[in-house]
C-alpha cells in the first residue's frame, strides 16, 4: 500500500467508518443460555419429555441469543429465511441429547429449533448460516460443563439450597467470566436456579465478559432442584 493509501486507512480509522469483520454484526454480542431441566419442569407450566425419551439430567441448551449493549435484542429479523431441516441433519442426534425440547405435545425438537433459528437465528445471518448457527452453539455447550463446575463446588442438584453468589462465583473461577442467572419460583414459590446466560462474541466462537447482564430477580439463596 502506498502513502496515499495509508493515509485514506489512517483517515478512516480516524473516522470510525474502517470496522474489522467481526463488526459487521448487526448486534453487540450472543447470550449463550443454558437451562436446567429440573427447575423448567418444575413449575405450574406443563413439561413433556421428548419423543427420543427423558432427556440428560444436565443443562441443555435454551439458544444462543444476539443482543445489544443496552439491554434490548434484534428478533425474527429475516422472515424469509426458512427453517430447513435438511442443513442440519448431521447436527440433528447432538441436538436431541444437548438441546432438547420439554414442550407439550412430546416432539421430537424440531419445533424448538424452528422457532430458535426463526427468533434469533436468522438475526445472526451476516456472521453465520443456519447450519453454522446450530453447530457453533453445541461447540459452545461442549466447552462448558456447567454441571461438574458446580457440582465440583459442592452444589448439587438434590433440591437443596444454595447461595447465588456461590453459583456464580464457581462458574467465573472456571470460565474467567460473571455469568447471568435467571431463576423461577416452583409450585412452593421456592427460588429455583433456572437458566444461566454466558456471553460470547460476534463470530460465535469465544465466551467474553458480558456487557451486560439479565435482570436476575433471584433470591440470595437458590434451589438447585432434581431432575
Amino acid at each position: 500500500m502506498g502513502a496515499k493509501g495509508l493515509l485514506i486507512l489512517k483517515l478512516l480509522m480516524f473516522q470510525g467508518l474502517f470496522i474489522s469483520h467481526s463488526q459487521y454484526a448487526d448486534f453487540d454480542f450472543f447470550y449463550l443460555v443454558l437451562q436446567w431441566p429440573g427447575a423448567y419442569c418444575d413449575t405450574n407450566r406443563s413439561c413433556c419429555y421428548p419423543t427420543s425419551g427423558k432427556p440428560a439430567a444436565d443443562f441443555g441448551i435454551h439458544g444462543l441469543w444476539p443482543y445489544y449493549v443496552d439491554g434490548l435484542y434484534p428478533s425474527h429479523c429475516s422472515p424469509d429465511s426458512k427453517f430447513n431441516q435438511s442443513q442440519i441433519s448431521d447436527l440433528v442426534s447432538s441436538l436431541k441429547t444437548k438441546w432438547p425440547t420439554l414442550s407439550c405435545p412430546s416432539n421430537e425438537g424440531f419445533k424448538l429449533w424452528e422457532q430458535e433459528w426463526k427468533e434469533h437465528g436468522t438475526c445472526s445471518e451476516s456472521v453465520m448460516n443456519q447450519h453454522d448457527y446450530f453447530e457453533k452453539t453445541l461447540k459452545l455447550r461442549d466447552r462448558v460443563n456447567l454441571l461438574q463446575i458446580l457440582t465440583n463446588s459442592g452444589i448439587k442438584p438434590d433440591d437443596g439450597f444454595y447461595d447465588l453468589q456461590s453459583i456464580k462465583d464457581a462458574i467465573k473461577q472456571e470460565i474467567g467470566f460473571t455469568p447471568g442467572i435467571e431463576c423461577n419460583k416452583d409450585p412452593e414459590l421456592n427460588n429455583q436456579l433456572h437458566r444461566i446466560y454466558l456471553c460470547v462474541d460476534t463470530s460465535g466462537t469465544e465466551f467474553i465478559g458480558c456487557p451486560a447482564l439479565p435482570k436476575e430477580r433471584c433470591s440470595s439463596i437458590l434451589q438447585f432442584s432434581k431432575f
